[in-house]
């Protein structure tokens, strides 16, 4: 058993059951190979607001509030530390105990990079990056936005990354590839009560903006969706979204309802790791769209919210970003890039409903499975020795 140390961004993203998911499916899935696992994150206070959304101190935050519940809710207390402002503040542990925990682990897993204050990152034997957002990453390095910070090893969900058919640079370094884990034991296959009701969750512009690179611009999910918003009409099934999107877009949220699509808000439905399961085990499959960046690169990029459809037997209709390249497409997780492709695809769901739950398990558990995706991390970040 080693010390395992994950890093990513939870209560910096209160009241995202999804995002903090991404985080958690790490932690669970080195957990149960049977590993000790802690879960650290870095956040500064001017990013700390109160329930009215005002800047306030890390103590009367929702920040530290939603940190706190998510991890107690997983086994996690005294296993999850918070690093406030460099370390002027550390909620979960003394200083002392921080330093000695990082000397004794193993392996840092830094999800987007978001643990970096010296004191921490100096005493670690072996550090491995998880890019997440990729494109945005190494456009943003190369263009000197936001640089990538020094790692022992570097792993992409772009399953593309590096060949010759994406455009994404490398900024010279070896990429490895990683799919998003899950524990299927946490994501059992659950019946839908309407297998007509298709959903996702979304942020209708992202937390990034477009990305201009080479005389390319690269869009976000919203430019996507405009191309498919037709789609209601066309198909059999209920079109919903949990939609996180500005009260300046009123013009798109008015052309999604008038198109046919069902919105309702992520805050409501998807807040908690608790929620957002619940919502996606109560829709009778996905259909989505891809951040444009994603799409056009060729990137290869395959969504962790996606993964949690297919864990719970539900089929996805999900946009081509190169992926299939890398995974079966057709049959439970079905692809396309094509607004006729998407119609198709639908109208395969809807006839062979049944066919591809099974399949969409399958390929959750051949391919997704933490069991398998982390145990060949660890192999590529060099063992835990």
């Amino acid at each position: 058993m080693a010390i395992i140390i994950v890093s990513g961004a939870l209560a910096n993203k209160p009241r995202n059951g999804g995002e903090a998911w991404v985080r958690l499916s790490w932690i669970e899935g080195f957990r149960k190979l049977g590993h000790d696992v802690y879960f650290i994150e870095q956040i500064s206070e001017k990013a700390c607001v109160d329930r009215a959304g005002v800047a306030c101190s890390l103590e009367d935050s929702i920040n530290l509030e939603y940190f706190r519940q998510v991890t107690e809710s997983f086994g996690l207390s005294g296993r999850s530390i918070l690093i406030c402002n460099d370390g002027e503040k550390i909620i979960g542990a003394t200083r002392p105990e921080l330093l000695a925990l990082a000397t004794g682990a193993a392996l840092l897993v830094n999800i987007s990079g978001n643990l970096q204050w010296a004191p921490v990152i100096q005493r670690l034997r072996r550090k491995a990056l998880v890019d997440i957002d990729p494109g945005f990453t190494q456009f943003w390095h190369d263009a000197g936005t936001s640089r990538i910070p020094e790692h022992d090893h570097y792993f992409t969900v772009a399953l593309n990354l590096g060949r010759p058919e994406c455009c994404i640079p490398t900024c010279g370094i070896d990429w490895k590839i990683t799919l998003p884990p899950v524990v299927l034991e946490q994501w059992p296959v659950h019946a839908a009560p309407d297998p007509l009701r298709l959903t996702t969750i979304a942020s209708w512009r992202g937390a990034f903006g477009p990305v201009e690179a080479s005389g390319k611009r690269y869009g976000v999910k919203a430019h996507e969706f405009r191309k498919f918003v037709a789609l209601p009409s066309r198909v059999k099934q209920k079109l919903e979204i949990a939609l996180s999107i500005h009260p300046g877009d009123q013009r798109d949220s008015d052309l999604l309802r008038e198109n046919g699509w069902q919105t309702v808000s992520p805050a409501d439905v998807a807040a908690t790791p608790a929620g957002f399961r619940q919502y996606v085990q109560n829709s009778g499959g996905e259909c989505s769209m891809a951040q444009g960046i994603y799409v056009d690169t060729n990137s290869g990029w395959f969504s962790d919210r996606t993964v949690r459809y297919l864990a719970s037997g539900k089929p996805v209709l999900v946009q081509e970003t190169g992926f299939s390249r890398c995974l079966p497409s057709g049959l439970g997780l079905v692809s396309f890039r094509t607004f006729d492709e998407a119609v198709a695809g639908a109208t395969s769901i809807a006839e062979r409903y049944s066919e591809h739950c099974v399949a969409a398990r399958s390929i959750a558990e051949r391919y997704f499975s933490s069991d398998v995706v982390l145990n060949r991390f660890i192999d590529d970040a060099g063992g835990l020795a």
